[in-house]
């Protein structure tokens, strides 16, 4: 490799709050991939450092998070309205804006963000033209970063106090809103990347893979054998990272499909949803 970029103690600092690994391990790891984060993450990886999985959220700085569910309990959405600070997040006029945006998500089941910012927020304005005139007023980036919806039969919405990490929940029979309750609580603190095996990407089961056999390589495992130990590394990843497959916060003994089972037979969670800042 030719020029060597310099990495700055910012950039380092920033790789360090997205993964918790160590400030030399992190330099290195950047250095190593000539400042681009996602392959500096994979890096610290594949040296066996524990990196937090869930990164797809890491740019939003501030905000709200906010999560509603339609009258009927049958559809939800989730909305994140960013700004640049936490005194912005936390005045009221930007509360009160955030609400309307979300209402308006609601009304539409807004798809994603970007469909989100089309529709009209009012007195000839979209909600992309009163992000930009907010960010006028207010002298800071205002945006809408995340948009998702959900519908079921039956929806549940938490948001979390604070209000910088929401969660929907779609059950397939109402009457059960405790364990619609316990289950959005449990994606919210443990950020599963998909609801269940079957539902994890492709992309991610090959990269857990080449990283679980990377890992037994460098542990100076034979390649064959490397294989199976990879394999058996993914499933312990399905189990830590897949919604039904984890452990249950408030009951360890059992994991969250058991739990859903244990309340009634028939019930399924159908789908999830978690934003967090």
């Amino acid at each position: 490799m030719s020029t060597t970029m310099a990495i700055t103690a910012a950039e380092v600092n920033k790789l360090r709050q997205m993964t918790g690994a160590g400030m030399m391990d992190c330099k290195k790891a950047l250095t190593e991939a000539n400042g681009d984060f996602d392959a500096a993450i994979d890096l610290l990886r594949k040296k066996g450092q524990k990196v937090a999985a869930n990164r797809a959220d890491r740019d939003a700085a501030e905000g709200l998070v906010l999560a509603k569910t339609s009258a009927d309990g049958k559809k939800g959405v989730l909305v994140s309205v960013n700004c640049e600070t936490d005194f912005v997040a936390k005045n009221a006029d930007f509360a009160k804006m955030a609400e309307t945006i979300l209402e308006i998500a609601l009304q539409n089941m807004a798809g994603d963000a970007e469909a989100l910012k089309a529709l009209s927020f009012g007195k000839g304005l979209t909600v992309a033209e009163k992000l930009t005139e907010q960010t006028g007023v207010i002298g800071e980036k205002i945006d809408v970063n995340y948009c998702g919806t959900l519908e079921a039969e039956f929806v549940y919405a938490y948001n979390h106090p604070g209000n910088r990490v929401a969660s929907m929940v779609g059950l397939n029979k109402a009457g059960h809103e405790q364990v619609a309750k316990d289950v959005a609580m449990q994606a919210a603190a443990m950020a599963p990347i998909a609801l269940d095996k079957s539902s994890t990407p492709q992309s991610v089961i090959e990269k857990e893979l080449e990283i679980g056999k990377e890992l037994a390589i460098q542990e100076g495992k034979p390649a064959e054998m490397a294989e199976k130990i990879a394999q058996g590394r993914l499933n312990k990843f399905f189990k830590e990272s897949t919604l039904l497959a984890q452990e249950f916060i408030k009951d360890n003994k059992m994991n969250v499909e058991q739990y859903v089972q244990k309340a009634d037979k028939d019930l399924k969670v159908t789908g999830f949803k978690r934003h967090a800042l």
